[in-house]
């Protein structure tokens, strides 16, 4: 199937490293619907920005902690455009809070916005994707978190990420033989996320051994790669995208 046959759905995508993602994938030709939380003005831009490539672009309101939102976003994503063929998995809070700090709440929303958000956006989308016998599915970590990597103040955070690549892999062993793919983007810390790629092959960043900062658009590239045809038979894997650090 044609590429612009293909429909992407990216969650948290009118800003940073998700729009960078809907952006990267709609150059790629994919048909993308993207999600918002607050920030419908950006979200609409995206839209603009995936019109003007030539696809077609879907702005939805979606709160990835209520699984009856993301499950009528999903549907509504499949009625729209009559499939959904990618999930991109890319929002989650992060705060930095000792785990004495934490109140219950906060502790359990940093869990609900980075791991359950991607258990109900699966659970949903995978009816579609099973239908097809096609799928991919790509869910967003974080540097180390395939070696269950720990820092102060993020246990929370830390803890959701190491579960996301749980999830995927025991994801990747159920789904293989209907299609589906599941695997890891692992970003590392991206200070500027409106960072462009030219921009930061012109500076310098001494913590990353490439000698440069990150950017959204790396990250893309690799949600990109397992979005692709090519990824058929790459599945439950993790790939950091880090510049060398933190390996």
């Amino acid at each position: 199937m044609a590429l612009r046959s293909r429909v992407a759905f990216v969650t948290g995508a009118s800003r940073g490293i998700g729009k960078e993602i809907a952006m990267t994938l709609g150059r790629a030709g994919f048909r993308v619907a993207v999600t918002y939380h607050t920030n419908k003005l950006g979200a609409q831009k995206v839209v603009a920005s995936l019109t003007s490539l030539g696809t077609h672009g879907l702005a939805l309101p979606m709160d990835v902690r209520e699984p009856e939102r993301v499950k009528e976003a999903v549907e509504a994503v499949a009625k729209h455009f009559g499939r959904l063929d990618v999930l991109v998995n890319n929002v989650g809070d992060f705060e930095w809070k000792t785990v004495t700090e934490s109140t219950l709440a906060e502790w359990s929303a940093i869990l609900e916005s980075n791991l359950f958000s991607v258990f109900y956006a699966t659970k949903f989308a995978l009816p579609s994707m099973r239908r097809q016998r096609w799928g991919r599915i790509i869910n967003l970590g974080s540097a180390g978190a395939e070696r269950g990597f720990g820092q102060a103040k993020i246990s929370a955070y830390s803890a959701a990420k190491a579960g996301i690549v749980a999830f995927t892999r025991s994801l990747a062993l159920e789904e293989a033989r209907n299609g589906i793919t599941a695997n890891v983007v692992n970003p590392p810390v991206i200070d500027d996320k409106e960072l462009s790629l030219e921009e930061a092959q012109r500076l310098t960043d001494a913590r990353f051994p490439v000698g440069r900062p990150p950017t959204g658009r790396d990250v893309a590239e690799a949600v990109r790669f397992f979005a692709s045809e090519e990824a058929a038979f790459i599945t439950g894997q993790v790939l950091t995208v880090s510049g060398g650090w933190m390996l």
